[in-house]
């Protein structure tokens, strides 16, 4: 089978941004695929996360994933940082990195800007990144548009150790994400909906109560015309909704369009908080349960490492030996 690959900083808990245009999809990968999920909390020490808020954001989101339905004996889930070799061939694909390649990202330029002290993790991301899809022999890596250019830089570089050392590495391929990827900001329609957001109503979280999700959508940005019909440029805030609504409803949105076509924005907004509410109730409910359960949790991610340091190792152990450093 082959392998599919994603990761996710525990720097706050997943949005529906996240569930509709990742997670969701991710609860069927094992049947096509050997799937393989990270806690990528050694790249959550790029941002100013306290010790106890990191280390409750990672319990928290394997607890939530298998809540989800990512079953943990089907599925890889672990904390990176309990696969040492995840540091050790960072360093060693850093030295394989350039610096102007790496001066051209995008997310580091927009991170980096409003920083007074930029750190070298940040920096060096992408080749973290890089060293947690090529540790499991990648094929496939689920990204968003936003990613794009991480995952371009992992395959120069996963082609460029392979032309000097042969045939160490994979080298990956982008699953593209369905429309219901894009699931904007509800305050700020123009932009990707963020978990680190700073606008309280702009994200809704999957654990977030019925009456914070319908408060949210109630404030959700419109616009005056009144009808509902999709247009990107020019009703974004109601295509942003018809999107959600069409995500979990597992419509399309031609379908969601004729649904509300002579409803009112009052009638539209009603019937997405119904339709999300319905969606994460049940989620919600199974993570309260597993949270209290806090030995079964370990105990999943302890057996899942092992699964994962098995792969990995494997991996390390062809580089070393291709660079001629002792095993």
């Amino acid at each position: 089978m082959k392998t599919v690959y994603s990761g996710v900083q525990p720097t706050n808990q997943p949005t529906i941004g996240n569930y509709l245009g990742a997670i969701k999809t991710w609860v069927d990968y094992h049947k096509e695929y050997k799937a393989i999920f990270s806690v990528a909390d050694l790249h959550s020490l790029t941002s100013k996360i306290s010790p106890n808020e990191r280390k409750k954001n990672s319990l928290e989101l394997v607890t939530l994933w298998i809540a989800l339905g990512l079953d943990p004996i089907k599925n890889i889930m672990y904390y990176q940082s309990d696969v040492k070799e995840h540091s050790e061939l960072a360093w060693i694909l850093n030295c394989y990195a350039y610096m102007g390649e790496l001066n051209r990202m995008t997310q580091f330029k927009e991170k980096s800007e409003d920083r007074e002290n930029v750190n070298l993790g940040l920096f060096a991301y992408p080749v973290l990144q890089a060293a947690d899809i090529f540790l499991y022999q990648t094929d496939i890596v689920p990204v968003g548009d936003d990613q794009a250019q991480h995952l371009e830089i992992a395959r120069d570089i996963a082609i460029r150790f392979n032309n000097l050392y042969g045939d160490i590495f994979k080298v990956p391929k982008r699953l593209t994400p369905k429309l219901t990827a894009r699931i904007k900001g509800l305050q700020n329609p123009e932009k990707k909906m963020s978990k680190s957001s700073k606008e309280p109503n702009d994200s809704i979280f999957i654990l977030d109560s019925p009456d914070i999700i319908t408060k949210k959508i109630k404030k959700a940005v419109t616009d005056s015309e009144g009808s509902v019909y999709f247009d990107l440029e020019n009703k974004p805030g109601v295509s942003n909704l018809l999107t959600i609504y069409a995500g979990i409803t597992n419509q399309t949105i031609e379908e969601s369009v004729k649904h509300f076509e002579t409803a009112n924005y009052g009638t539209f907004k009603n019937a997405v908080c119904e339709a999300l509410i319905g969606e994460l109730e049940p989620i919600q409910k199974e993570y309260e349960r597993l949270i209290k359960d806090e030995v079964y949790i370990n105990e999943v991610l302890t057996e899942n490492a092992k699964k994962a340091q098995c792969i990995a190792e494997d991996t390390l152990n062809k580089v070393k030996k291709a660079l001629g450093l002792r095993i």
